[in-house]
């Protein structure tokens, strides 16, 4: 089988990130309310009186939230799919899951409130 190179790549890996994005929203609830967040929060970014570099900050801390609760979701369907009986390593990975995307929402706490209190 031909590898895709080049253009042919982008634009393969391009659809299945779109793709990505369209299951994540449909089937993640906590991916579209966190989607959601990162939408309207970013538009206040533009409202505020602060640096473009704290802005960028702000909004690459949303982002991040994103990010780890798609790999959350990821790591979730994976396990299901294994097997969806009851076993601590499963439950301990979605454990594990649950926390990094807790980590990230505490970081958007910190770097929010420390722009925004300073």
């Amino acid at each position: 089988m031909e590898k895709n190179t080049g253009l042919k790549r982008l634009i393969y890996a391009s659809q299945y990130s779109w793709q990505g994005l369209k299951s994540g929203l449909i089937n993640e609830a906590a991916f579209l309310q966190e989607f959601v967040a990162f939408i309207v929060l970013t538009i206040v970014t533009f409202f505020l009186d602060i640096t473009a570099v704290e802005q960028i900050a702000m909004i690459i801390s949303l982002i991040l939230v994103l990010i780890v609760e798609i790999l959350n979701s990821a790591i979730e369907c994976v396990v299901d799919r294994v097997s969806t009986e009851r076993h601590t390593l499963s439950g301990r990975a979605k454990d594990y899951g649950s926390l990094a995307v807790l980590m990230a929402i505490i970081i958007v706490a910190l770097i929010w409130s420390v722009i925004l209190l300073s």
